[in-house]
């Protein structure tokens, strides 16, 4: 072989390996999905069979449910206050092939750091363990004046967004940077200020007597505007059993959300009323029907992307549940309320889950003014 054919022959070789390179690369940095449907495993210990059950019931739902899912929440606190109990369930989940989340409550509570648990949870796991999830609806307990809600007097509506923004951020800063910048949580109400105060994710609540479309614009329109995901979680019907909607009812909330752009789509199973939770065999296979819808249909994700807004007044804290629906937990509706809530309904009933719902927020201004064709504001007619 002369030495121009030995040339060419390195360079051919050279090419081929800078090229496989280049595609594991490609590969690696592209693993995660973009759309993420799962389950919130949320029991409560069995006095009778302790944290061994706890544990043995966990697994038996990642066994019933890893063929039709790519993520499991761990949502039950005595799981992640029993660090054995949590290394075991996440290496199940781990060696099951879904990613996922845990729960973690105050740092006062834990016999070890939980940061540092996290912390070695990313070298283990990688891009399987997705992040932490922390105080579960702070929005719905400001509204609701619940005990544990941040703000508890407020001078007018901006000094109520500036206070509830502060006290999320405080309590959300460390977990930040221990989960490697991905922290979870489930609310219905002011999620706008759940981003600003610094929560990377926020699953909005498909429950209850709640407007899905209402909600799907609250969240994504806020999470669009601060560059942040955003995701649905199918929680309670009921208050009492069956507790969850019907199987129907589930694929058409799961196929609503991945249609509207969802990151996320989990569902909520608590209590555990039989061998699966909440869950019976006609929604387990309402969701292997939406994991094969899933497969089928990847173009729908994000066909019905939010493509007009509503813009509400800056730091109106309206609970948005129903025209009477008080003001971040401290006022009743005012004279604006009953207008507002109209024209979202107006709006929902004609855009559908197309509508984003945003704030006259100067701070965010440039990502949503040429996001939207169009833009309908608070203080204007909406006919």
């Amino acid at each position: 072989m002369n030495r121009k054919a030995t040339l060419t022959s390195v360079l051919i070789i050279v090419l081929v390996l800078a090229s496989l390179f280049v595609a594991v690369k490609f590969v690696g940095e592209n693993q995660l999905p973009k759309f993420f449907v799962g389950v919130e495993f949320a029991y409560a210990i069995d006095n009778a069979t302790g944290i061994a059950g706890l544990v043995s019931d966990l697994k038996g739902l990642v066994d019933e449910v890893k063929n039709c899912t790519n993520l499991f929440v761990i949502g039950t606190p005595q799981i992640s206050l029993n660090q054995a109990a949590l290394n075991e369930s996440c290496d199940y989940i781990y060696n099951a092939g879904l990613h996922f989340i845990v729960l973690f409550t105050d740092r006062t509570q834990y016999a070890q750091d939980p940061f540092v648990w996290t912390l070695k949870a990313r070298e283990k796991y990688g891009d399987m363990f997705l992040g932490v999830y922390r105080i579960d609806e702070p929005g719905g307990k400001q509204l609701d004046n619940d005990v544990e809600k941040f703000v508890l007097e407020a001078k007018n509506y901006t000094d109520a967004a500036s206070n509830y923004v502060k006290y999320v951020s405080i309590h959300l800063d460390d977990w930040i940077y221990a989960s490697g910048n991905q922290v979870f949580t489930s609310d219905y109400g002011l999620y706008w200020f759940d981003y600003k105060g610094g929560y990377t994710t926020l699953f909005a609540e498909f429950g209850f007597n709640l407007s899905r479309q209402i909600h799907v614009g609250l969240c994504r329109g806020a999470a669009q505007a601060q560059n942040k995901d955003w995701g649905a979680i199918v929680t309670w019907t009921y208050d009492n059993a069956p507790y969850i909607e019907s199987a129907q009812e589930l694929y058409s909330d799961l196929v609503l959300a991945y249609e509207a752009g969802a990151k996320y789509a989990v569902v909520f199973d608590y209590p555990k009323t039989g061998p699966y939770g909440i869950l019976t065999q006609e929604h387990l296979d309402a969701m292997k029907n939406f994991w094969t819808y899933l497969q089928a249909n990847p173009q729908s994700h994000g066909a019905n992307q939010g493509n007009v807004a509503y813009v509400l007044p800056k730091d109106y804290g309206f609970g948005f549940r129903n025209p009477q629906d008080n003001i971040w937990g401290l006022w009743n509706a005012d004279e604006l309320s009953q207008k507002v809530w109209s024209d979202v309904n107006q709006l929902t009933a004609q855009y559908g889950s197309r509508l984003d719902i945003v704030y006259d927020d100067p701070a965010f201004a440039d990502a949503f003014s040429g996001r939207y064709k169009k833009l309908f504001f608070w203080n204007q007619t909406i006919s």
